[in-house]
């Protein structure tokens, strides 16, 4: 049996990602987003599809459209996931420099996470910045998962050495 850890405290205007849903909720939320990756801003929306996962840090989902055009090339490779379904990498190329698997997608989402078609998710830890209403968003630990830590919201988070079974 995986044991699960205590829940860090909730200050005034956090929240715990220990009271996020399993399966996970999608809601569009009016938070300015943005990306900036080689010098420039590559991303920028005010409607991101807020994603919230128990364990995990919420992950901001980027409508195609707000990704400035021509900057995303499909990546090799792809993964699964039991709730929203088969995951298509991209990579971003900047001033003539390719960052690879910066982003993900969902081009075909499971039931329930239709609103996730056509919209992009960032890597923080694989862009120069990323910030939610100006806000500089932490990385979730672990080259796998790609949460936005931001100061209202407390772990402890999935993604360090030994939490893969939460």
């Amino acid at each position: 049996m995986v044991r699960h850890p205590e829940p860090d405290p909730v200050g005034p205007g956090q929240e715990s990602v220990w009271s996020y849903p399993r399966p996970p909720s999608a809601q569009v939320t009016g938070r300015r987003v943005e990306v900036s990756l080689g010098g420039r801003v590559i991303a920028s929306t005010g409607r991101a599809v807020r994603v919230c996962e128990t364990s995990h840090p919420p992950v901001f989902y980027v409508p195609a459209a707000d990704v400035v055009p021509g900057v995303l090339e499909r990546a090799a490779g792809s993964s699964w996931c039991e709730f929203k379904g088969m995951a298509t990498y991209w990579d971003a190329v900047v001033g003539g420099v390719r960052h690879p698997s910066v982003a993900w997608s969902y081009e075909r989402p499971a039931a329930g996470y239709e609103q996730l078609r056509g919209a992009l998710a960032f890597y923080p830890s694989r862009v120069d910045a990323a910030t939610v209403d100006g806000e500089p968003v932490r990385a979730q630990a672990g080259d796998f998962y790609g949460g936005w830590i931001t100061a209202e919201v407390v772990g402890p988070f999935k993604g360090e050495p030994g939490t893969r079974g939460w």
